[in-house]
């Protein structure tokens, strides 16, 4: 079992979403037996999730499903469930149904940001394919503690955003393909582990309420400034939280976003309602008509054209709106891929 008294960077946290199963299937199987690190990995998922029973399949190392207030073993992986996030604390495991963070739950930041927390320099954060920025503020975190990081390379990953937010607003100290990246992980968890710091405030405060320790009005006060957006989750007030070069978002109940998830889920949302709006003009449309026919045979003709005119109307606002939702300028034409498809497609595996 790890102890606070190790010497080593033994602590590896993996983060991934969409196509970030093929890469982290490819690392396990370069992992070598009995590696000297215990292994924690959060990976966008649906309802269901095989993943443990998948990567004891591919590699030498037992992998385990999570569990909250478990000790962890170095030589064993351990992955998050649906539902909950999965965080460190000392040496023990939490799941906690905190609030979501960018969308999903579990999520890669509070791992990482747990991680750092309560190892500081014994960490090492991988983050794989995905899309939008889950993982970059956790990233930021571990490097701030005096962790390492490692990041797939966007030309490798079958999603690129994440690879690439990360590199755009953290330093990573290692940029490799995935079938590399076990290798390197090997060398890594033997070097001497890095100095820790005294540990951020925000990141102890961000890591309090992902564990569901902490949701107060104030703490949001310490950790930026209101903003006049909304959250897309409960649609209370966001705070702004400069991190680095990065602009982040979390609101009262704890909801947290990278500014370009806030984007993509407000395009959900104006998809859903144009989707709405769209099927209320075809009905409509269609009552108009029907009460047109009706008026008709009562010899009402003028009432008639009129309701065929408003028919008409709702039939040519139908039109526009199947334009843009066509062609994705209602809402911000990306939709955040979670990587639930990825893990589905082993539904049928049996733990």
């Amino acid at each position: 079992m790890a102890t606070a008294a190790s010497a080593t960077r033994d602590i590896i946290v993996i983060g991934g979403s969409a196509g970030g199963l093929e890469a982290l299937r490819t690392m396990v199987r370069g992992f070598e037996p009995g590696l000297p690190a215990s292994v924690f990995v959060v990976l966008h998922v649906g309802a269901n999730s095989h993943l443990a029973y998948i990567l004891s399949k591919d590699g030498p190392l037992p992998a385990v499903r999570a569990v909250s207030g478990g000790h962890f073993e170095h030589g064993k992986i351990h992955v998050a469930v649906p539902n909950c996030h999965l965080l460190l604390h000392d040496n023990h495991m939490l799941l906690r149904r905190g609030p979501r963070e960018n969308l999903s739950r579990p999520a890669i930041d509070p791992l990482f940001r747990s991680a750092a927390a309560s190892f500081g320099g014994r960490v090492i954060g991988v983050l794989l394919s995905g899309a939008l920025s889950d993982g970059t503020a956790g990233l930021r975190a571990i490097q701030r503690c005096g962790g390492l990081t490692l990041v797939q390379d966007p030309a490798d990953a079958l999603v690129s955003s994440m690879p690439r937010n990360a590199l755009r607003h953290v330093e990573v100290d290692h940029v490799c393909k995935a079938n590399e990246m076990a290798p390197l992980l090997a060398k890594l968890v033997r070097q001497p582990a890095g100095p820790t710091p005294d540990i951020p405030l925000d990141i102890r405060i961000e890591a309090a309420i992902a564990a569901q320790e902490l949701l107060d009005m104030r703490a949001d006060d310490m950790l930026g400034t209101p903003s006049r957006f909304t959250c897309p989750e409960c649609h209370g007030a966001l705070w702004e939280i400069k991190d680095g070069s990065m602009l982040r978002y979390r609101c009262h109940v704890g909801h947290a976003f990278a500014a370009d998830a806030v984007l993509a889920s407000q395009g959900e949302e104006i998809d859903r309602l144009l989707g709405t709006l769209l099927r209320s003009h075809q009905e409509r449309a269609a009552l108009a008509h029907r009460m047109a026919e009706h008026e008709r045979a009562s010899e009402r003709h003028s009432l008639a054209e009129h309701l065929e005119k408003r028919a008409l109307d709702y039939e040519h606002d139908v039109e526009i709106m199947k334009t843009l939702l066509r062609s994705g300028e209602a809402g911000s034409g990306t939709t955040p891929d979670r990587g639930e498809e990825s893990i589905a497609a082993y539904g049928d595996e049996e733990e």
